[in-house]
């Protein structure tokens, strides 16, 4: 039986899961305690604390030496997240005790990695030794990360989640979407569509219950047709555009910011389709009660001046 948190939390030591680190990455007692500098039963004795202390066997000893069980696997990485988290810890004390530098990380959906990347940009310039963390992901996950105190900022859409008030929110800007496809789409020289016309077509599209999925699934239903079937499904940006440029049948909807390079170099086209459906407008969110660090601060501030 895995003990209680509290349990956890007043025995493991940093040094411990240090160790369990070393384990994982050299397989072997004797070359993590040198390592570490220590002996070898001092290595033995603390994975035995460590091990007595969560309940719960995290090595098996095989022919190849140490290696960790699916519970280890786990534990190793969790006390990787917990190492890195110090490292940065210290990166952020140091940059406010130099009064410059120090650590960011944000979090973007794909329709405002234009409007980061400049305001990222101007950052830089202001603040030339800070260290940037960017994450691109969907307005659900990049809001845990956020409650999880892992970002800083982030740039979504707090409609997705079931608290929204526990975000302190400043609405951006509204994604203009565009269908985008292969110059060698069989509808390239089209110069009219309807959606009728493209529900037969392999689609790109966003995961269940997203905000441009669901924009895209309301096109269809206010046009009193089917959503199109056996889509593909996925929230990376290189993913789907990779693919539309590699299968020249495929059908997206993206935000014109993203795409707008794509289409003036010639590897993507826009299709004349209008839309009718409006995304929602994505926001530049904190956490609420929880003051933002200079950095954090600093982005906001460019990013709400940028036009």
């Amino acid at each position: 039986m895995l003990p209680p948190l509290s349990s956890m939390a007043s025995r493991l030591r940093l040094r411990q899961l240090r160790l369990l680190i070393c384990l994982d990455e050299l397989g072997s007692i004797h070359k993590a305690a040198e390592a570490m500098s220590i002996t070898q039963p001092g290595a033995t004795k603390a994975l035995n604390e460590i091990e007595s202390t969560l309940g719960a066997v995290l090595f098996e000893r095989t022919t190849k030496g140490l290696e960790a069980n699916d519970l280890g696997r786990c534990v190793v990485r969790y006390a990787r997240l917990i190492n890195t988290d110090l490292a940065h810890l210290r990166e952020e004390m140091m940059g406010i005790l130099q009064g410059h530098g120090g650590r960011l990380s944000v979090g973007t959906i794909m329709g405002a990695v234009p409007m980061l990347v400049e305001g990222l940009a101007q950052l830089r310039e202001e603040q030339p030794d800070l260290s940037v963390t960017v994450v691109e992901d969907t307005s659900d996950r990049l809001l845990s990360m956020l409650d999880q105190g892992r970002m800083d900022v982030v740039i979504c859409r707090t409609s997705v989640s079931r608290r929204p008030d526990s975000y302190e929110s400043r609405v951006k800007h509204q994604e203009k979407l565009v269908l985008v496809a292969n110059p060698r789409h069989s509808l390239a020289e089209s110069q009219c569509l309807e959606l009728m016309q493209l529900v037969s077509f392999r689609w790109i599209v966003f995961p269940v219950n997203m905000p441009m999925r669901l924009t895209l699934e309301r096109e269809f239903r206010e046009g009193g047709l089917g959503f199109p079937q056996y889509p593909i499904e996925t929230s990376s940006t290189f993913t789907t555009l990779a693919m539309l440029r590699q299968d020249p049948q495929l059908l997206a909807v993206m935000p014109w910011d993203v795409v707008r390079l794509e289409i003036e170099r010639g590897t993507l086209i826009k299709l004349p389709l209008q839309l009718k459906s409006r995304s929602e407008p994505y926001e530049i969110v904190t956490r609420r009660g929880v003051d933002s660090s200079n950095p954090a601060k600093a982005l906001i501030r460019i990013l709400m001046a940028e036009g």
